[in-house]
């Protein structure tokens, strides 16, 4: 109906597209604010002479932090030297969370609670907690506050994406979907910006939470809900609703007695779907452990090389601009090569090109961040479209989850430092572009709604291609 009546991309799924991708830059305010809150400042000796390189083997009275104990958590705990392995915990809390919230709130979207009402629960649930966590009394108080933190933001994440693309046309799918990503850089760079001007972690977090209430008051009741979503709940009248305002906004009409219908045909009742389904079809098994495997190889990658910047002696809040705008060019390319090259040739050559770069310990910090970045956007847009719309959240999240354990193994990983880090991002590089070679090309390929239609495609392609 988008192809031949309502318009593929006008519009409606511009202001559509706008309304819903501002959530990335929330979710960047949100994630990123740990890499300024957390740091460790410069410090002095009280007695005004030379100093060692460390502080920890002088008497605590001999030292002091330079701007004193609000510029950071780490200051503000004291998590240096023997405590100084907390510092990591917050952020992989936060890890920990996302991967939960991915889950949760990805099977709470396809089913009674929609795209829309999950997105703004999620939001919700993120803005709270992240504005909790500047009232935090004690470390431990701080890291459950992280976590719960994550969990909305992960769940924000896996509904906006679905939420942003299934209105949008075949053609213009993929594009748009790479798009939303230069939301979430803007927000770095944004964040970036406000840190530097605040130089108190708890005033941070609480300026970092503002957006997202201003979010939920005045931007998610202009939302529409995924019509998408209505069709496979048999709500056929709201879907029909949904359809005609993006048709009137896009100039155009659908004709008198034109309606929805799902792909399974009349007599399927299909109302949602679990991450039991996916696992239980032979058409979607194997492309869900591809899929998980490869998002988590390349996350270990993409996490690894961005947390491992930190490692380096520069400017933190140049430092993170510069990756941002850095990543823009992935961006992009991405989208430009998408439906030119499509979705599996790209997939294997940037996860193959960014594994070569990391080999290559000197070509790794510009070229093996684009080809990450290239892929960690292009995987959103692949594994979406790998399942009907009825277990698409469930298993998008899922997928995610495989992800945000690949970026809690990166945090390890940077820890050895040397070489060896970026041997095992050459590695999951290599081993995630095989991978992804055995996954079905989607390019110009039909986005199902459920499981019974996918499998009614691919056994008419297959007896297409035996016929051919």
């Amino acid at each position: 109906m988008l192809q031949r009546y309502a318009g593929e991309f006008g519009p409606w799924q511009l202001r559509h597209f706008m309304l819903t991708s501002v959530s990335w830059t929330l979710g960047a305010f949100q994630g990123m604010a740990v890499v300024f809150a957390d740091h460790q400042p410069k410090w002095r000796c009280t007695s005004g002479g030379a100093c060692p390189e460390t502080m920890c083997g002088l008497p605590h009275d001999a030292w002091e932090w330079d701007g004193g104990r609000r510029t950071s958590t780490v200051a503000q705990w004291d998590l240096v030297c023997k405590d100084k392995y907390k510092a990591g915990i917050p952020q992989f809390a936060f890890f920990v969370g996302y991967l939960f919230g991915s889950g949760i709130f990805g099977h709470l979207s396809d089913s009674f609670l929609g795209r829309k009402r999950a997105l703004a629960l999620a939001c919700a649930m993120g803005a709270t907690f992240c504005f909790l966590t500047s009232l935090s009394p004690s470390f431990h108080f701080y890291t459950l506050f992280r976590f719960l933190t994550g969990v909305g933001t992960g769940g924000a994440g896996t509904s906006v994406f679905v939420l942003t693309t299934e209105p949008i046309g075949l053609s213009k799918r993929a594009t748009m979907g790479i798009s939303t990503f230069y939301f979430f850089a803007i927000g770095t760079i944004l964040l970036s910006i406000i840190s530097y001007f605040h130089h108190s972690w708890r005033s941070l977090y609480i300026i970092t939470s503002i957006p997202s209430f201003l979010f939920l008051i005045f931007i998610i009741p202009f939302i529409s809900e995924s019509p998408r979503w209505f069709l496979v709940r048999h709500n056929i009248t709201n879907a029909m609703k949904v359809m005609q305002d993006i048709a009137k906004s896009n100039g155009k009409q659908i004709p008198n007695g034109v309606s929805l219908s799902l792909d399974c045909g009349p007599d399927q009742t299909v109302v949602s779907g679990s991450i039991i389904d996916v696992i239980c079809s032979p058409v979607t098994r194997l492309r869900f452990i591809l899929a998980v495997s490869v998002n988590f190889l390349c996350y270990v990658a993409y996490y690894g090389l961005g947390l491992n910047v930190m490692n380096l002696k520069t400017n933190l809040y140049l430092g993170v601009i510069l990756n941002g705008f850095a990543e823009m060019p992935a961006y992009i390319l991405t989208a430009m090569a998408l439906n030119w090259v499509g979705r599996r040739p790209l997939t294997v050559g940037m996860m193959l090109f960014g594994g070569v770069a990391c080999g290559l310990k000197m070509m790794c910090g510009v070229m093996g961040i684009f080809a990450m970045t290239s892929t960690y956007n292009l995987l959103f847009v692949y594994s979406s479209e790998l399942f009907p719309t009825m277990v698409r959240n469930a298993a998008v999240g899922y997928i995610s989850q495989a992800g945000q354990i690949g970026a809690m193994v990166a945090t390890f990983v940077v820890v050895i430092r040397g070489r060896w880090p970026f041997i095992v991002f050459a590695i999951c590089g290599l081993i995630g572009g095989v991978l992804a070679w055995l996954l079905p090309e989607t390019s110009n390929q039909p986005l199902y709604d459920t499981m019974a239609g996918l499998e009614k495609g691919q056994l008419q392609k297959s007896g297409a291609t035996r016929d051919g």
